[in-house]
């Protein structure tokens, strides 16, 4: 890790040199003045570095990218302040997209890395616990189930990723006072790994004998994309709820037949004005990238919320909300990443990518200490994972597809849902966990029935609730 060692001074401001000064091959190390920055001039600094970069990527200027991914080095850093972090894994993402042009380079590289499924689950499961985010999904799921199931005495839910049983001992819970008594409570989950099904049936029964409620737990080991639909096994005469949390925009990546690969050029009209960049000053890199958004760049045709959908749109995605459309549900809540990481050029993706982690980092860095190492595997084998995903992979390959909460209402509508507006006692739960979450950064949203969970303005996770529309 850099730290500042204060041995000189700095006679004119860095920021009117850097806004102006290309990274060139003549450059080779950082000069001296760099290495003083304060924290602010440096965190603009990395930002114009990455945007250098992610131009010279773009444009297949190879060399002119590792003399910027060499400066980031020199500055950037996994443990540091919020900037050095967030470009760590952005220049990490960068170079692992240069080195996907080799493909055997690349398959060389990840030939031993091993993932070890206990870790996937370890900071899973150190997300849900550091941030409000999949709390509030699962109060806000609740309410609209229970509201849903009035006077239902059969009720079958679909977990389309059973990973966290906390969401359904709380729903349990709920039933066990319900005034007309318990329903008989079915619950299918779906995950790939046996030993979460095997944990969480484990935990529910315990709760559901406990609680004196009817309970079953079907259990169903296998990817969603493979899922086999008839394994759901719905009966006549069970109320169907369908819960879905962060996995619908995996569908979207569709397969190379069915996209045309868009060229990862750079407009210039599409990137940001690096002198514009630099002569900001704002104290975080939201409010730098929001600063910069007011001056004059447009979000692409792809990722505007107010645009259509696209017309190569993912068969897999129609397949999969036309499969579940046929369960005939009477509710399906759905929750998402509230951001538009599905553009088509490399640009697009790495503005929205830094809006969006710059919101998550600072979460962080607001509620975490620096050197806590539960913080960092969050931001590595979570964070760091997507960032890369999302930078470096194209085709079927890039599963974060991160879409606004507008697109899903529109791609949901057509697969024949119709929006149910989420409750006011539903919000106000939700509202009353993020006020006593000890933190004044979290924010909550209605729109158009729907809720929109916030860092500050930066809007982050979106909760919706759909009926199905005969």
């Amino acid at each position: 890790m850099y730290q500042d060692d204060g041995s000189s001074s700095v006679t004119s401001s860095p920021l009117q040199v850097f806004s102006t000064m290309p990274v060139s091959p003549s450059m080779g190390s950082p000069y001296p003045w760099v290495r003083e920055l304060k924290s602010e001039e440096r965190g603009l600094y990395l930002i114009h570095l990455l945007l250098t970069c992610a131009n010279h990527v773009a444009s297949g200027s190879l060399e002119n990218a590792e003399i910027a991914l060499s400066q980031i080095s020199h500055l950037a850093s996994p443990d540091g302040d919020t900037m050095q972090r967030i470009a760590a894994y952005f220049a990490e993402a960068l170079a692992r997209r240069i080195v996907k042009a080799w493909p055997g380079i690349d398959k060389a590289l990840n030939a031993t890395q091993i993932t070890l499924v206990s870790e996937q689950i370890l900071v899973r499961k150190l997300f849900y616990d550091m941030f409000p985010f999949m709390k509030v999904a699962f109060v806000l799921t609740n309410q609209a189930i229970i509201e849903a199931m009035e006077g239902e005495k059969m009720v079958h839910i679909i977990d389309l990723h059973a990973a966290e049983p906390a969401q359904w001992i709380a729903l349990l819970q709920a039933f066990s006072v319900r005034p007309e008594g318990p329903p008989h409570l079915r619950i299918t989950g779906i995950h790939p790994q046996k030993g979460v099904l095997d944990q969480m049936a484990h935990k529910l029964i315990e709760e559901a004998e406990k609680l004196d409620i009817p309970f079953q737990f079907n259990p169903i080991v296998s990817k969603l994309e493979n899922l086999d639909i008839e394994k759901l096994r719905v009966k006549t005469g069970e109320a169907l709820a369908i819960s879905s949390i962060l996995q619908l925009h995996s569908f979207l990546a569709s397969d190379d037949e069915l996209r045309k690969k868009s060229p990862s050029t750079l407009k210039n009209s599409n990137g940001i004005n690096m002198q514009r960049v630099l002569q900001m000053n704002q104290s975080t890199l939201g409010e730098l990238l929001e600063k910069d958004t007011a001056n004059g760049y447009s979000p692409s045709p792809d990722s505007a919320s107010s645009s259509p959908l696209s017309s190569t749109a993912s068969v897999k995605m129609d397949c999969f909300l036309n499969s579940l459309w046929g369960l005939s549900p009477k509710l399906m809540v759905v929750t998402e990443q509230d951001s538009n990481h599905n553009g088509s050029t490399l640009m697009e993706r790495l503005l929205e990518a830094l809006y969006t982690y710059a919101a998550l980092f600072d979460c962080l860095e607001s509620t975490v200490s620096r050197t806590s190492m539960e913080r960092l595997k969050v931001e590595k084998m979570l964070f760091g994972d997507e960032i890369k995903n999302i930078i470096a992979c194209e085709g079927a390959a890039r599963k974060e597809r991160h879409e606004k909460l507008e697109k899903w209402i529109q791609r949901l509508d057509l697969a024949g849902f119709g929006n149910v507006s989420l409750s006011y006692y539903g919000m106000l739960q939700a509202r009353r966990l993020l006020q006593g979450y000890g933190c004044d950064g979290y924010r909550m949203k209605e729109e158009n029935g729907s809720v929109v969970i916030c860092w500050q303005d930066r809007p982050l996770f979106s909760v919706s609730a759909w009926r199905c529309r005969k």
